[in-house]
């Protein structure tokens, strides 16, 4: 019997101490912001609670379940048969379409972990052309800062545009400094006025009748924003080419008597002590008709220059091509090893305008 009485007891007293518990209660567990704008920023809701229970409720802890979403609670401890809120904001910067979220709540309740939740769809902002710029320039945005004329045959005329953006609230003066040597490439982007957020263009037209270089070439255009020329790295646009004879309109009777490049197909100038300078000669013959002309003779690696014969070489003739190989890298002597490099001959061969020879050496 008395066993009996002491479970009663305890159960009584579980019975009566879960009475004596806090019990949070919502006016609502969900809310629907419907369609919202991205443009118009945040979004705010507040949940409202009661504290039904017969002792002080106290949150100790209220989560979202991501970082857009922020909450804000009453921290001070609800009597019974008072109220409290949770103040619930949503940032849909960045998150177009549709959301649903998540917010923890922690108590001391009798039932300790509630949620709540929120949910609504966010429309995006409208696209702005400054959108559509990602390269930064200051105060502009460019679609890209480089321009590849590609393949220009020789008389040829080809344009090309780099478009920008003003991204800022103010109007801005925009004008193109090109480099004077390069009269071959022609800006058509004379002093601009873009007002904000509005777009223009660079236009470019290279002319390869006027340019007296072969092959390839890499230049740039410097950015003059409000009459300011800002010499830096920022303000530069690229522009590179490929230039090369023209040989489509020859007749059958004109390439039988076009010049032939006859030369070495490879170089091996040996083993160079590290950090000298190598001079190599080799002979470049004419075994065609028509005088041959040598353009150029490039390198695309800083350490290897050469030159070019000056004049046409006649049928049957030679002449000396010397390369120069100077053996630093960086300013520091090329590393012991075994190197291999190329060197192109831009000629009026129209059967091989351009002949690649491999250079080899060892360094020791």
């Amino acid at each position: 019997m008395k066993k009996v009485l002491s479970i009663l007891t305890l159960a009584l007293c579980a019975t009566m101490m879960m009475a004596q518990e806090p019990v949070i209660t919502f006016q609502k567990t969900e809310h629907d912001f419907g369609k919202i704008n991205e443009a118009d920023g945040r979004v705010t809701t507040i949940f409202e609670f009661k504290n039904e229970g017969m002792s002080a409720l106290i949150l100790s802890n209220v989560r979202a379940s991501c970082g857009c979403t922020t909450p804000k609670w009453t921290r001070e401890p609800i009597e019974p048969g008072q109220t409290g809120q949770i103040t619930v904001t949503y940032n849909p910067n960045g998150r177009p379409g549709r959301f649903q979220k998540t917010v923890t709540i922690t108590s001391n309740a009798k039932e300790p972990t509630t949620r709540i939740y929120i949910k609504g769809e966010v429309i995006p902002k409208p696209a702005k052309p400054v959108n559509n710029y990602p390269i930064q320039m200051g105060e502009l945005s460019l679609k890209t800062k480089n321009i590849n004329f590609g393949t220009i045959k020789k008389g040829q005329k080809l344009q090309r545009e780099i478009e920008y953006a003003n991204h800022t609230d103010h109007e801005l003066t925009v004008e193109l400094a090109t480099l004077a040597e390069d009269n071959y490439i022609i800006s058509q982007t004379s002093l601009q006025k873009i007002q904000p957020q509005q777009t223009g263009k660079f236009i470019f037209i290279f002319d390869a009748a006027i340019c007296k270089t072969y092959g390839p070439i890499n230049t740039t255009a410097l950015v003059v924003v409000n009459g300011k020329q800002i010499k830096s790295e920022e303000y530069k646009l690229y522009l590179k080419a490929d230039v090369e004879e023209d040989f489509s309109q020859l007749s059958v009777e004109q390439r039988q008597q076009a010049p032939i490049l006859k030369t070495v197909e490879g170089i091996d100038l040996g083993i160079i002590p590290a950090g000298k300078r190598t001079k190599h000669a080799f002979a470049a013959q004419n075994i065609g008709v028509n005088p041959l002309i040598i353009h150029r003779v490039y390198s695309a690696n800083e350490f290897i220059t050469a030159n070019a014969p000056k004049g046409g070489i006649k049928s049957g003739k030679k002449a000396s091509i010397v390369i120069d190989l100077n053996a630093f890298m960086d300013g520091e002597p090329m590393p012991a090893g075994a190197y291999s490099r190329e060197i192109v001959i831009i000629s009026n061969d129209p059967n091989r305008p351009k002949k690649h020879i491999n250079i080899a050496w060892e360094i020791q």
